[in-house]
């Protein structure tokens, strides 16, 4: 990976998996493209870095396309902010209602997953996503990850438990009020 030729060979091993791993995040194929790009320039700057004896090529990769992903959503989200700020907001108008609610209501089942893959913890999700969404062997993602393959695996198994789980209405039952207190029933009477 220190020449140009085996740098070359190295990208076209790898390329596929790894715009793959981008497109499934990303849905702007600009994006996807410059993203790829930008993870390709980060490993060729860190190739003095990657070790062979921690684990394969791959799992290295994705380590850095996270860390790019991340970057790039910190910086959009940055951006979203400053534009909300320099503008104002287009209302919504009775048919983009109604529109949004019959995307709502086909989606329902995908949302409620969603909705508790979201809440999973960043390390539980991370793992979940790189062995399941990704490929990656759980020792392969626990490279990526800088943790211990053990560590990846109870991360597995505590995301799928959570997903499999349905949320329950409300995790904190409303108190039950005490009873009044004697005095006050007998002047109810």
């Amino acid at each position: 990976m220190r020449t140009p030729e085996g740098f070359g060979a190295f990208y076209e091993e790898h390329i596929d998996a790894v715009l793959g791993f981008v497109t499934r995040r990303v849905a702007d194929p600009h994006l996807a493209a410059d993203l790829t790009a930008d993870i390709f320039l980060a490993a060729l700057k860190d190739a003095a870095g990657y070790r062979p004896d921690r684990g394969v090529p791959i799992a290295w990769l994705y380590g850095i396309a996270r860390n790019v992903l991340a970057s790039h959503a910190r910086a959009g989200a940055r951006e979203r902010g400053a534009m909300e700020r320099l503008s104002g907001r287009r209302l919504l108008d009775d048919q983009d209602v109604a529109a949004l609610e019959e995307r709502i209501d086909a989606q329902r089942a995908f949302r409620e997953l969603a909705g508790r893959h979201a809440a999973l913890s960043e390390p539980l999700r991370a793992a979940l996503d790189l062995v399941v969404v990704d490929g990656l062997t759980p020792a392969e993602a626990a490279q990526a990850l800088g943790v211990t393959q053990a560590t990846v695996r109870v991360r597995l198994h505590r995301a799928r438990r959570a997903l499999r789980t349905p949320a329950a209405p409300s995790e904190h039952p409303a108190p039950v009020s005490a009873p009044a207190p004697a005095h006050q029933l007998e002047v109810a009477r």
